[in-house]
């Protein structure tokens, strides 16, 4: 009866959510505007939004009866969240996302087609809840991760062009990639309008990856691998010298690239190295309720825990390494690898990302700014067409996030939404409820 009756309330709650998502204009009254276009607030306005768009703020325009209206209550209303590493291919895990405040998401691999095709367009049409949807197409030079193998010119210039017939917005090249293949990558990509994003390929380096127009790199600890000098023989997880961060910081900010801060991925993965016990903390903690049978079992499979290495000193490192990349002024994106690492829920995880930037040294506007106007610049350079998100302002997607307290003071906020907005459609903090309850329900087995 009690699973019966909440069915029914979620299934009331979404359809009165829907009535209002198909306005075509919401009021949000009594806001405080924290556009992050610069560090500011806008004092208790008034935004209209508009055909999914910012139509305006502080203007209080005539408007016809009925016009849905939302009462700020003097609550702060921001840009909607963004993860941009994931690998969230299900409805469930967009509605995750979603109820953790993420309006845009890009999936950084191995997606399926009925996610690229019918449930982004389920999404665009607002027939499914969740975040607007980029898709990576990763390659390889061999099978060794399991990912879409490319080993000639021929090869690379082809796979480019299949992937931006079926809508990817990206090629991500990974490890084992041949320098000719890379080579052949990078020239189809650019003629063909489409962005090379993704690792250190370890027959190339970062270095001509991003001189060949690579434009971000997909996780921090690449450099690692592909910039800083290699470890001693008797110390392979020895961290760099602080005195080579300027090095790299130039290199970025010489080719305009942005990387991805995934300090929480990396230190969630140092943790459970050879330590099968943490493995079992992540799979009991209360998000970790939200996961699909599949990937509680792939969790508590991962290899990371046969295996003991201490990378304690390198995840130190990483922290120095992303305060002076924010603090030089690199663009920097939030992401990590929810849900294919243990540890990382989707949409809990870009939290936890925002909480290990800050614990890093980094401002809250720092941090913001990587999880919402940061990737907002990079979609708009990297992918034609593309709408502009990721700041409050006349003329941008209307992805909005209405938060209690004040993010730049208090970003703790952002995990406990009082509503968000996705290309215009509102969903309230008990339509969020609903979702996330809809998840559990789902999980489990009658």
């Amino acid at each position: 009866m009690r699973r019966t009756l909440r069915a029914l309330l979620t299934l009331w709650l979404m359809l009165a959510c829907a009535m209002l998502a198909r306005a075509e204009t919401v009021v949000f009254e009594n806001v405080n505007v924290v556009p992050m276009d610069s560090e500011r607030v806008i004092p208790r306005t008034t935004v209209i939004v508009t055909d999914g768009r910012i139509a305006s703020i502080g203007i209080r325009a005539k408007l016809p009866a009925g016009t849905p209206v939302i009462d700020g209550k003097g609550a702060w209303l921001m840009p909607g969240l963004a993860d941009m590493h994931n690998h969230v291919t299900s409805r469930d895990d967009l509605s995750l996302l979603l109820a953790n405040g993420v309006t845009t998401m890009l999936n950084m691999g191995e997606a399926t087609n009925a996610f690229v095709g019918r449930t982004r367009a389920g999404v665009v049409k607002g027939d499914i809840a969740g975040p607007q949807i980029f898709v990576a197409f990763v390659v390889d030079g061999d099978p060794q991760y399991g990912h879409l193998v490319v080993r000639t010119p021929d090869e690379a210039r082809a796979i480019v062009r299949l992937a931006k017939a079926n809508g990817y917005s990206f090629i991500k090249v990974y490890t084992n990639l041949s320098a000719e293949a890379f080579a052949a990558l990078a020239a189809e990509a650019k003629a063909q309008g489409i962005a090379i994003v993704g690792h250190n390929v370890k027959a190339v380096g970062l270095a001509k990856q991003l001189a060949a127009g690579q434009a971000m790199v997909a996780h921090v600890e690449e450099f690692f691998y592909g910039f800083f000098p290699e470890p001693p023989a008797d110390d392979q997880q020895a961290p760099p010298a602080d005195a080579r961060i300027a090095d790299a910081i130039a290199l970025v900010k010489a080719h305009g690239a942005f990387v991805t801060s995934d300090l929480f991925n990396y230190r969630t993965i140092a943790a459970q190295f050879g330590k099968p016990d943490v493995v079992k903390a992540y799979l009991a903690a209360p998000e970790a309720r939200y996961l699909s049978p599949g990937d509680r079992i792939d969790w508590a499979r991962s290899g990371y825990q046969k295996k003991a290495v201490d990378l304690s000193r390198r995840v130190a490192f990483e922290a120095r390494f992303v305060k002076a990349m924010a603090d030089a002024g690199v663009p920097l994106i939030a992401g990590g690898d929810a849900p294919t690492i243990p540890g990382q829920v989707p949409g809990f995880a870009l939290h936890g990302e925002i909480d290990a930037m800050l614990s890093a040294g980094l401002t809250p506007w720092q941090a913001l700014s990587a999880a919402t106007r940061t990737p907002g610049e990079f979609i708009a350079k990297t992918v034609p067409g593309a709408e502009k998100f990721g700041v409050v302002a006349p003329g941008y997607r209307a992805d909005l996030l209405l938060v209690a307290d004040n993010p730049l003071e208090r970003p703790a906020a952002l995990r406990s939404p009082m509503g968000v907005m996705v290309a215009g459609r509102w969903h309230d903090a008990a339509a969020l409820t609903a979702m996330l309850d809809g998840v559990v329900e789902r999980r489990v087995v009658p």
